[in-house]
């Protein structure tokens, strides 16, 4: 059997094109997620989808609308809780965080028809991909690239610092839901493919491994989303060849790819300190001979 043997299947490459999808997605979010220091929250809207995907599968309503409107539901909750009490974002996330995997556990103990289910809601089915979701994907991602591009300036600003972002009239704090509701979608379209969780793997790895390259954010961006699409494919060809969890697969191996990224980029780093450093000590005798 052939390596690429597996993309001569139908429903592969549809997992391949849909996946691809998402890790654009998620290379253009998580970009910011990284800046921003927010990968708390990615995690916590991941989990946070997990009582509206298992209502909507005991209901036997779309999964992917009940995760969206559980996602919407919790970035509300966590913007409402931070502008009318006195908690602090991270505090809560933490609250909402449990609370709502608090509910899902629950539903999904409560349904005694759940469990084949379960499975997938939690480690994604990206093998199952239809024609259909790769449209929906399709239009995530567009509207993706336009909320990143119309609000890019004012995302900036607010990275170093709110007051200067305020002073220039960007708005920051509509910026901020913009970018709350940016991470919701990124995490909703990442569902399917690999779960609630490990999302935050497909959410960064990318991005660290692309960081380790890049200063400037729009080429950040591409090649997060480049690395997110080799490990799409990279972890599809693994799990189709080793009989492993697709979703399982592709965080895994978007995440040694960070590892790989962190670990060449030292030794190149490395390397340059060393020959820079021969060159100061070989200057003086260089110099002796002339």
């Amino acid at each position: 059997m052939s390596l690429l043997d597996p993309f001569a299947t139908e429903f592969f490459l549809r997992a391949v094109v849909g996946g691809s999808l998402v890790a654009v997605i998620c290379g253009v979010v998580g970009t910011w997620v990284v800046i921003r220091g927010m990968a708390f929250l990615g995690e916590a809207i991941g989990h946070g989808m997990l009582p509206g995907v298992a209502l909507a599968t005991v209901l036997g309503l779309p999964v992917l609308v009940g995760g969206a409107v559980s996602a919407v539901a919790m970035s509300a909750a966590i913007g409402a809780l931070q502008r009318r009490g006195r908690l602090s974002y991270d505090t809560s996330i933490g609250l909402l965080f449990v609370a709502m995997l608090s509910i899902g556990v629950i539903i999904v103990s409560h349904s005694r028809s759940f469990a084949t289910d379960a499975t997938a809601l939690l480690f994604g089915d990206i093998l199952a991909i239809r024609s259909d979701d790769i449209v929906v994907l399709a239009i995530a991602l567009a509207v993706t690239l336009g909320v990143c591009a119309g609000f890019h300036r004012a995302f900036v600003a607010a990275a170093f610092d709110t007051r200067i972002a305020q002073t220039l009239g960007l708005r920051p704090q509509r910026a901020h839901i913009a970018l709350v509701g940016l991470v919701a979608l990124a995490v909703v379209a990442s569902f399917q493919a690999v779960g609630t969780l490990l999302v935050v793997g497909l959410l960064l790895a990318p991005t660290v491994a692309a960081r380790a390259w890049t200063t400037r954010i729009p080429t950040t961006m591409a090649c997060a989303a480049a690395v997110g699409v080799l490990a799409v494919s990279v972890g599809l060809l693994v799990s189709w060849h080793f009989g492993t969890a697709a979703g399982a697969s592709i965080a895994g191996t978007a995440i040694a790819l960070a590892a790989l990224s962190a670990a060449v980029r030292a030794l190149s780093s490395r390397s340059t300190r060393d020959g820079a450093a021969h060159a100061v000590a070989a200057a003086p005798a260089l110099a002796s001979q002339r």
